[in-house]
């Protein structure tokens, strides 16, 4: 990846792997941990903490949130945040890049769980 270019904001990619929940019973979601990561961003996104740039995209086997509007220590430790709510699976990573990034992915991985 190049240098950030001047225009481009910071963006971290906070990416859970798409495990299935085995417990979970017939006709419920598979993934009830996805509910509670967009409830979490989305309260982060409303106190201003944040700002929720893309929410549910699925990119390599991953549920995908990208988050923005704050410095890479904050964002990063959103990602770990995610990491430690309830239910969710481990392996999640975050990938720190830009708003000029042509797709999901390009950046550098930091390994979070």
């Amino acid at each position: 990846m190049g240098v950030m270019s001047e225009s481009a904001a910071l963006v971290v990619e906070v990416h859970v792997p798409l495990t299935a929940d085995t417990d979970v019973v017939e006709g419920e979601s598979r993934f009830p941990w996805i509910e509670t990561l967009v409830e979490f961003t989305a309260e982060l996104d409303e106190l201003g903490e944040i700002f929720v740039v893309e929410e549910g995209d699925v990119f390599n086997d991953s549920y995908v949130i990208v988050i923005t509007g704050a410095d890479e220590a904050t964002l990063t430790g959103v990602a770990n945040r995610v990491a430690n709510l309830p239910g969710i699976p481990t392996g999640v990573f975050a990938v720190v890049t830009d708003s000029d990034a042509d797709e999901l992915g390009q950046g550098t991985v930091i390994d979070i769980s």
